[in-house]
């Protein structure tokens, strides 16, 4: 069953691997469910169900016009709990923009079968720079990217990518092969969905979502973090959640998954058991 249908007939595009307790791996803007394959492997062989799936105008699902705020990209995710069966003792992990999803699951959605949850370089509570929200990323900084990509989408992402992974002029975290399949990912989106999928991320406040979080949530956060800085994301996600474990990655940027692979993975494998 690679396709799930949602609620208004979208298409949405499922891995599942391996089998036991259930994990769900909600990935980040603006990639796809591949971004996640070596932790799924790794859950997988340790004895996890491990599901992910590309969000709706992202890698192999489809590209409605609509549907991109995060009521309708979290019943994305109902509706992949339902259709796979996966509605019980199941631990959801959203990166980055997936840790929204995660976030307004357990606020809509009641945590509904949610054992455990995991916030890993993620945007919650709040992106955006505000008089109440001041370590925020001031909104003239989010307005770039939208204007980054429209005028030079391929270019923005290959500048984009360089920050995300922590490249310097001198050493990088990663492989420039791996960047450049980062890239790859970027562009099988839509530009509908980028555009509008940035916009809620950058927006999206989900501080009244904090204390719907009521099972055991770990948070992993890079603290040299450029792409969602970790004093308005990670330690303050960890103040708000109460049976919150942070994790800082000292020194580390923003996508763990890959230049952090072993340690995420070691972390999380530490965690779900």
């Amino acid at each position: 069953m690679p396709y799930v249908k949602t609620r208004d007939g979208t298409d949405i595009y499922v891995k599942d691997w391996g089998s036991g307790r259930p994990v769900v791996l909600i990935h980040g803007w603006p990639l796809s469910s591949d971004s996640w394959d070596p932790q799924m492997m790794a859950l997988a062989d340790a004895g996890f169900r491990v599901i992910a799936y590309d969000r709706r105008g992202f890698g192999r699902s489809s590209q409605p016009w609509s549907g991109y705020d995060y009521d309708s990209l979290t019943d994305d995710l109902a509706d992949v709990l339902k259709a796979t069966g996966a509605e019980s003792d199941v631990s959801l992990v959203g990166f980055s923009m997936g840790g929204g999803e995660v976030a307004r699951y357990m606020s809509r959605h009641d945590g509904r079968g949610v054992t455990s949850a995991g916030l890993i370089s993620s945007v919650v509570p709040y992106m955006l720079k505000t008089d109440d929200n001041p370590d925020g990323t001031p909104e003239e900084k989010l307005q770039e990217i939208g204007d980054g990509i429209k005028k030079d989408r391929p270019a923005f992402f290959q500048s984009f990518f360089k920050d995300f992974f922590g490249e310097g002029y001198l050493t990088s975290p990663v492989s420039s092969a791996t960047i450049d399949w980062a890239w790859r990912l970027a562009m099988q989106a839509g530009l509908k969905p980028t555009l509008a999928c940035a916009e809620s991320f950058g927006h999206t406040d989900f501080r009244p979502d904090l204390a719907a979080f009521r099972v055991p949530t770990l948070v992993l956060h890079g603290t040299s973090d450029k792409t969602v800085p970790i004093d308005a994301a990670g330690r303050a996600a960890a103040a708000g959640i109460a049976n919150s474990q942070l994790v800082e990655y000292d020194g580390a940027p923003h996508g763990l998954f890959a230049t952090e692979g072993d340690r995420l993975t070691q972390d999380l494998l530490t965690f779900l058991r």
